[in-house]
């Protein structure tokens, strides 16, 4: 009986060492935090949080006293869908993806003011506004025309609110312009009607290119004409004209009218005066 009192205290007092030694090894590993990467500590002692960051790397820290909430400060991305109205009133659905990144300086402020879920409560309701605020001084056409400037001034606008809190907006790229069935088929009656203008306005002017072309073709052949006529007049010398006639006489004498209307045939007189 007396072997058995011995193994069990042997027992229980096998299981309080591990116990102790369980307890020893959980406190110890509770001394010590692992900052990674891209990342820094924010110590919390009691639920107050404490001013600075852990950097990092190996860190300790107060066993079941203190925790450090881990903040990641690489460039993080963030895909948003709103919807806002053009100058013209028009509902535009648009999808933004932001990049943005948490200054290590102030993950501390963040965490205290705001909270882990900073991305919900700042990021995405300062993305609408300022979406909307730029939306609306641009019509539903120019928004798609201009995606340059839109997301050049939603990085300002972000930036100007939110940097002061710790957070930096680096990119904004615009996914998507979404706009109404009745917008959508607005434009593509307008483009039609472009396409028809112009190609008016190129028959017109095609006419009128080839009406010029003609009348300049006109123009050259008329002063040629006149030129060639010109040089024929300058030629024909007193005897070049009587040659004219030598080669174009058939060898009949002419007939003269007389001054009573009689017909003389001047060839008839010759053969007369011959005869005599």
């Amino acid at each position: 009986m007396n072997e058995n009192v011995f193994s069990m205290k042997g027992v229980k007092r096998g299981l309080a060492v591990a116990l102790i030694a369980l307890i020893a090894v959980i406190t110890l590993l509770n001394c010590f935090t692992i900052v990674g990467a891209g990342h820094t500590g924010v110590v919390v002692t009691l639920g107050k949080v404490k001013e600075g960051v852990l950097q990092e790397g190996i860190h300790t820290k107060i066993p079941f006293v203190q925790k450090v909430v881990k903040i990641d400060n690489r460039i993080r991305k963030l895909e948003v869908n709103t919807e806002a109205f053009s100058k013209d009133l028009q509902s535009v659905n648009t999808v933004l993806a932001i990049n943005y990144r948490v200054d290590t300086a102030k993950s501390n402020s963040i965490y205290k003011n705001v909270g882990a879920d900073y991305e919900t409560v700042l990021v995405v309701p300062a993305v609408n506004e300022v979406l909307k605020a730029i939306t609306a001084t641009y019509t539903a056409e120019q928004s798609v025309t201009n995606r340059v400037l839109i997301s050049d001034g939603l990085i300002q606008g972000l930036n100007e609110k939110l940097n002061a809190i710790g957070l930096y907006v680096t990119d904004v790229n615009i996914i998507n312009f979404d706009f109404s069935e009745a917008f959508i088929t607005a434009i593509e009656e307008k483009q039609v009607a472009q396409q028809k203008l112009l190609k008016a306005e190129t028959e017109k002017q095609t006419a009128i290119t080839n009406a010029q072309a003609e009348a300049e073709s006109m123009k050259i052949k008329a002063t040629g004409e006149a030129e060639a006529n010109r040089l024929i007049n300058q030629s024909l010398t007193d005897k070049v004209i009587e040659n004219k006639k030598i080669e174009k006489w058939t060898g009949e004498l002419p007939k003269v009218t007389g001054g009573s209307g009689t017909i003389i045939d001047v060839g008839d007189l010759t053969e007369s005066k011959t005869e005599k």
